[in-house]
């Protein structure tokens, strides 16, 4: 290890930032990596806030999954490339378990370390825009006093009718999404490289009504109920949309960098944290 980050010396001097989630890490676990990416000859920067990710090279994210997508999110409008380490649950996104951390530090000071590109969706819902990571779920309201329906959504791509789904909802998500909400909604798995993105629907009221695959290059359109849906992307509240709303999911002309020791790592993590 010690003549690795020797090499590492000769590389361009890098500026690593690190971002702990202060409820699943401690600030001495990112303190003791930043001083080790000091002794290699380079710069670090300890941050807890995502607001505070910014004028930096690479990114190491301390958490778990919700921390990853929130912190790749954000470095995806930086053209930052991030790498995280699990002090979650799952830990699916994450490339590290937290016994592995000082590794992850020789990965970001890798100037030639693999990269894996993550598509995005972006979502925009009567002008304003969001960008998904995961995924996008259309559902349909529970509140007391609100009946339990299910709900019918009619889906185009490209302007061309491609199913009517009568179900609880619907899920479009992005190849790193098909193994979250989409997969326990009964969805295919597929791998981040993938240049698909998928229609999973939720609870359908038909056998009829599969997942779809379709080309990310694609465009969705939709035409919703009387009644408002709730709009999560990533698992956060986007709003509500209904029949008179103008709802649009292309591909985002962001993605999220994913610094990696390889494609073997993803099938690793399915094999092992998927079962």
């Amino acid at each position: 290890m010690l003549a690795y980050m020797q090499v590492l010396l000769y590389n361009r001097r890098m500026k690593i930032g690190i971002f702990y989630n202060r409820d699943q890490a401690e600030r001495s676990v990112a303190e003791s990596l930043a001083d080790f990416v000091r002794r290699a000859g380079h710069n670090a920067q300890i941050m807890s806030e995502p607001d505070e990710v910014s004028g930096i090279d690479r990114l190491i994210a301390l958490g778990g999954d919700g921390t990853m997508l929130r912190m790749a999110k954000r470095a995806s409008a930086l053209a930052i490339p991030i790498v995280g380490v699990n002090f979650g649950r799952l830990g699916f996104l994450t490339e590290f378990e937290r016994e592995e951390a000082q590794s992850a530090v020789s990965l970001v000071l890798d100037e030639n370390c693999a990269r894996l590109e993550r598509s995005m969706l972006e979502v925009e819902l009567n002008s304003k825009k969001y960008e998904c990571l995961n995924e996008l779920a259309l559902l349909h309201p529970v509140a007391p006093g609100k009946e339990n329906k299910v709900v019918t959504i009619s889906v185009t791509i490209d302007g061309s009718h491609a199913g009517e789904f009568i179900a609880d909802g619907l899920i479009v998500a992005t190849p790193t999404g098909s193994t979250a909400y989409s997969l326990s909604a009964g969805g295919s798995i597929m791998t981040p490289d993938c240049a698909a993105f998928l229609l999973t629907p939720v609870c359908a009221f038909s056998m009829r009504s599969r997942p779809i695959a379709y080309s990310d290059k694609s465009e969705l359109g939709f035409s919703l109920p009387q009644g408002a849906l709730v709009l999560y992307g990533d698992g956060v509240y986007l709003g509500e949309a209904g029949a008179s709303d103008n709802l649009i999911v292309r591909k985002s002309s962001r993605s999220a960098t994913f610094l990696t020791r390889g494609i073997s790592e993803y099938f690793r993590r399915l094999t092992q944290k998927i079962s």
